[in-house]
C-alpha cells in the first residue's frame, strides 16, 4: 500500500502536554516531529511540500500514521489529518515505480 498523509495541529496545546514551547511553535515544528517518526520507521517514504507518502503493509503504515498524529497532537488542541491510499496487494516498490512509469509515458509521448 502507498499512503499519503498530511497532519497539522491547530488551536493551543493543552496544559501539561509536555510540548516545550508548543504555544509559540510554528506548524513546521510539529510536522518535523511527524516526519521524523515516519523516517525512523524504516518504511520507504517521501516527503514533499504537501504530503508524506509511506509504503508498506496496512498495519505497519497505519501504526506510523497514528504515532505521527499523536506526536503532532502535543502542538495544538486538535489535529487535522488527511489520508489518501493506493491499496494494491502483491505490489511493492511503487513509491518509485509509479513515478518511473509516468515518466516513461511522458517520454514516449514526446518522441
Amino acid at each position: 500500500m502507498l499512503l499519503a498523509f498530511s497532519v497539522a495541529p491547530s488551536g493551543q496545546p493543552a496544559e501539561g502536554t509536555g510540548a516545550a514551547g508548543a504555544a509559540d511553535a510554528s506548524v513546521h515544528d510539529a510536522v518535523a516531529e511527524a516526519v521524523r517518526i515516519v523516517r525512523d520507521s524504516g518504511l520507504p517514504n517521501r516527503t514533499d511540500s504537501m504530503f508524506t507518502t509511506i509504503e508498506g503493509e496496512w498495519d505497519e503504515v497505519f501504526d506510523v500514521v497514528k504515532r505521527a498524529t499523536e506526536a503532532v497532537g502535543k502542538y495544538g488542541s486538535r489535529v487535522s489529518l488527511v489520508i489518501k491510499a493506493d491499496i494494491r496487494p502483491g505490489y511493492s516498490g511503487e513509491l518509485t515505480g509509479k513515478v518511473e512509469r509516468l515518466e516513461d509515458a511522458i517520454s514516449a509521448q514526446e518522441s
